[in-house]
């Protein structure tokens, strides 16, 4: 069986973290890296990768996994007063429906009203490139307050 690396190429989120594909980036340390979705099912959809090549959950090395939800909590929870969200959808696939074969979470801000059943959701885009920046600041805004407060 060829692992997904094989049969796609390179790694479109390797790339990113390497940064030789462009990127709306809002939280970067050691650990993880999280940037705008492309593709948002909501505007504010990010993606927090491990910056080690990571296929699925199941690959992850334990020693990492406290850090990478540490990230994921304080980036959800940003993306959520940015977006002023009612709460966020958390997700990770592994394999199936697993468009890029790096493991990566997807935060997605949510509202009560959105009236949206099972996982059919449709995909959107930021209407431009001002619209994609001004979202990114104010995450990361929201992120450096959240920071000052630990």
């Amino acid at each position: 069986m060829k692992r997904a690396n094989e049969e796609y190429g390179e790694c479109r989120f390797c790339n990113i973290i390497n940064s030789k594909e462009p990127d709306y980036k809002v939280f970067e340390n050691d650990i993880s890296l999280a940037f705008l979705d492309k593709r948002p099912l909501f505007i504010g959809h990010t993606l927090l990768v491990p910056k080690k090549h990571i296929e699925t959950l199941y690959d992850m090395p334990n020693e990492i996994i406290g850090g990478l939800f540490s990230d994921v909590k304080f980036v959800a929870k940003g993306v959520e007063l940015a977006m002023h969200a009612d709460g966020t959808f958390i997700a990770i696939n592994n394999r199936v429906s697993q468009s890029v074969p790096h493991l990566h979470v997807h935060i997605v801000p949510r509202k009560y009203n959105e009236r949206l059943k099972g996982f059919f959701w449709p995909r959107t885009e930021y209407k431009n490139e001002n619209e994609a920046i001004k979202v990114m600041d104010s995450i990361k805004k929201e992120l450096a307050l959240l920071k000052k407060q630990e």
